[in-house]
């Protein structure tokens, strides 16, 4: 019974990750033979201070994405977890976002934030504001990524909230009233707790999605300005396609699977601590 996904896990999972492991051994550039270098390849991305500083970029990009989907969609479903057409109609709409294409995403989003042409342009210009490069300017290129991120991906959290919500018996509420609770009150002391497990894998799973971006970089920055934005995957695409250097690409796929690996157990940590209630 296990045999098919066991061959389906060995054939795209472990075979991939050991021959990424194998490669990132040899220094390979696509069009000489490759050439044994064993650790080195790790040790020129530690020493020139370019795995540092994706590990960090990354960081700062995931906890605006995580922060961010983590409360406008726990707080669109307090807002929209109630019965009727409208709130229906409203939480279909917010989760349409989360079904578009990443690539439709940044299109339209660059067209949006165009500094001439953009409509949010235009809205500054009309309210006064000065000229914004939301992509082009370091200090704000980052912050707009993750934006368009969260923008996509709150609908996904919003309707696991507002399932985790329905999974609360209302009896509990009702108590909860009766006993001379108010409304933050019970949202903090009844509501928040009760979310706990759907807290900690939307958390979990928009980390891991915030950790895998790539379309939305290559699209709207390619990893400017002056490597602002240069992720993870992105920070491979470029050694392996721009670069031709297949076994620092390696490396890093190597080490982004270790980083993997630890939100995962981050993940089962949270399920067994919080969640093994539910």
């Amino acid at each position: 019974m296990l045999g098919p996904t066991a061959a389906v896990l060995l054939t795209f999972f472990v075979a991939p990750v050991g021959a990424a492991l194998y490669q990132s051994l040899f220094s390979w550039d696509l069009l000489t033979p490759p050439r044994l270098v064993g650790l080195a390849n790790y040790e020129v991305l530690a020493r020139s201070g370019e795995l540092l500083a994706v590990t960090l970029t990354t960081l700062r990009y995931s906890a605006m994405v995580v922060v961010g989907a983590v409360g406008l969609g726990l707080g669109l479903a307090l807002l929209l977890a109630r019965p009727g057409r409208f709130f229906a109609a409203a939480r279909a709409a917010i989760f349409s976002a989360y079904v578009v294409s990443w690539v439709s995403v940044a299109l339209l989003w660059m067209w949006l934030l165009d500094p001439d042409s953009g409509l949010v342009a235009g809205l500054l210009r009309w309210l006064g504001a000065p000229r914004m490069g939301f992509l082009t300017d370091p200090d704000s290129a980052l912050a707009t990524l993750a934006a368009v991120t969260v923008w996509k991906i709150t609908g996904y959290a919003m309707i696991l909230f507002v399932v985790g919500l329905q999974d609360i018996p209302p009896a509990l509420r009702e108590a909860a009233a009766l006993d001379g609770a108010g409304p933050l009150a019970r949202f903090w002391y009844l509501t928040l707790p009760m979310l706990r497990p759907t807290l900690a894998f939307v958390a979990t799973t928009s980390l891991i999605i915030s950790f895998q971006a790539f379309d939305v970089v290559r699209v709207m920055t390619q990893g400017g300005p002056v490597k602002a934005t240069t992720l993870f995957v992105y920070a491979i695409y470029e050694q392996v396609f721009l670069d031709l250097r297949v076994g620092r690409a390696s490396a890093l796929t190597v080490i982004f699977l270790l980083v993997l690996v630890l939100l995962s157990a981050l993940q089962l940590w949270a399920f067994r601590g919080h969640g093994g209630r539910r």
